[in-house]
């Protein structure tokens, strides 16, 4: 499995976990029994991965939130895009992924699974978190 599908597999299973208000092993197995990943390795990035964003949720949300027009807040937007941003924040930030990469990766799911505005929304917020932490 390549980094771009283990990208969408954590984007799902952070987007049930931000649905079902639930953090725990027992929500990541049942999610993990609904699919077809099968490498351990794979399960266990992707739970890594979940447990690092969820410790940082605070600055990841702080830094959303600092990223967003005055007209909008945290709350107002959807469960989808919420959960790319973390995800993408999170591995521009912490992981130091090539923000390139990750932007136009999570842009292409937020084609995929959010609204028609999603993708450009992102890209937006995106753009102004690498540009205000003076990403490389």
């Amino acid at each position: 499995m390549n980094k771009s599908a283990i990208r969408e597999e954590t984007f799902k299973l952070l987007y049930s976990l931000e649905v079902q208000k639930e953090f725990d092993t027992e929500e990541m197995d049942i999610f993990f029994e609904d699919t077809e990943i099968e490498e351990n390795k794979v399960k266990e990035e992707i739970v890594k991965e979940i447990n690092e964003i969820k410790e940082n949720e605070g600055e990841i949300l702080k830094q959303i939130s600092e990223n967003l027009k005055s007209d909008w807040n945290v709350e107002r937007i959807s469960k989808i895009n919420l959960a790319l941003l973390k995800i993408a924040i999170y591995e521009i930030l912490y992981k130091k992924i090539p923000y390139k990469v990750v932007i136009n990766e999570v842009v292409e799911l937020a084609k995929k699974y959010g609204e028609d505005t999603s993708s450009s929304f992102i890209n937006g917020v995106l753009a102004t978190v690498v540009k205000k932490n003076n990403c490389q």
